[in-house]
């Protein structure tokens, strides 16, 4: 798993590439974690383009994510969402939390409206 973390005009874009599981939970919540502490971003933005899996654990680290900055006042939002892993978050309920769309422009958009 790698994972590559922008920040710019106070929104965190992660784009993770790889696994999201039990075997990669741990690194990517602190590596996020350590990013929202030192900038306090009014949203976070998913770019999950190279995810080829994601497990329950994985959901629970995004909806963690999440919590962190809607406690703020802030939004989440995915992109780039494989049908595997559409399946999982239409099957959790993932996409009622953190918006999905279609596109990074419009994700941008839609989370600096907050």
């Amino acid at each position: 798993m790698d994972m590559s973390i922008e920040y710019k005009d106070r929104l965190l874009n992660v784009k993770i590439n790889g696994d999201i599981d039990h075997h990669s939970c741990e690194e990517i919540r602190s590596r996020i974690d350590k990013e929202i502490l030192l900038k306090n971003p009014r949203g976070i933005l998913f770019d999950m383009g190279q995810v080829g899996f994601m497990d329950s654990s994985g959901v629970g680290v995004l909806i963690g994510r999440y919590k962190l900055i809607a406690n703020n006042g802030g939004k989440a939002g995915m992109i780039n969402v494989k049908p595997e892993i559409m399946r999982l978050c239409k099957i959790c309920g993932l996409q009622k939390i953190i918006q999905i769309y279609p596109d990074k422009k419009q994700a941008i958009a839609s989370i600096k409206e907050c």
